[in-house]
């Protein structure tokens, strides 16, 4: 069974994780998610976007793509965890000016959140988001990447 997440086994409701890639950066883009829900069955999407950009545009599109997919499987009010700083920091702002090539697409993203009832974005380390790093990857023809897990004695408790 995949990482708990970051909310770990306490959490009983949907949780979703997702990842965008392109290869290379930027070029060819693939989105890879895992769900599972609140009866430990778990759903995976591993799928290759249309068109080409960035890796950051890549992580926007998967939670627009991840979220929908959820739904069709019963997923309501989905934690979603991605290890994409960039993209934790995109969906929490309201200012999208910075960004303006892909302003267009946060603000997608951000509706998305909202009709789907996201509870919202969490940030996970790497080695937590490895599942749906390998799809995303798998999608695009290449192999996972070695996913190195922290030492447990220098783990955060």
């Amino acid at each position: 069974m995949p990482d708990q997440g970051a909310l770990g086994p306490f959490f009983h409701g949907w949780r979703l994780h997702i990842d965008g890639g392109a290869a290379p950066n930027p070029g060819r883009m693939a989105v890879g998610a895992w769900l599972c829900g609140p009866d430990g069955q778990v759903h995976t999407l591993s799928m290759m976007l249309p068109g080409t950009g960035c890796n950051n545009e890549a992580e926007l599109r998967a939670l627009m793509e991840a979220l929908p997919w959820a739904a069709s499987h019963g997923a309501t009010q989905v934690q979603l965890y991605t290890d994409s700083t960039v993209l934790v920091a995109l969906m929490n702002t309201s200012d999208t000016r910075k960004v303006l090539r892909l302003q267009a697409l946060i603000q997608e993203a951000q509706q998305l959140m909202t009709l789907h009832q996201a509870r919202g974005l969490q940030w996970v380390p790497r080695h937590r988001n490895a599942q749906a790093d390998a799809l995303a990857r798998s999608a695009l023809g290449l192999p996972p990447k070695a996913v190195k897990t922290p030492h447990p004695a220098r783990r955060r408790r």
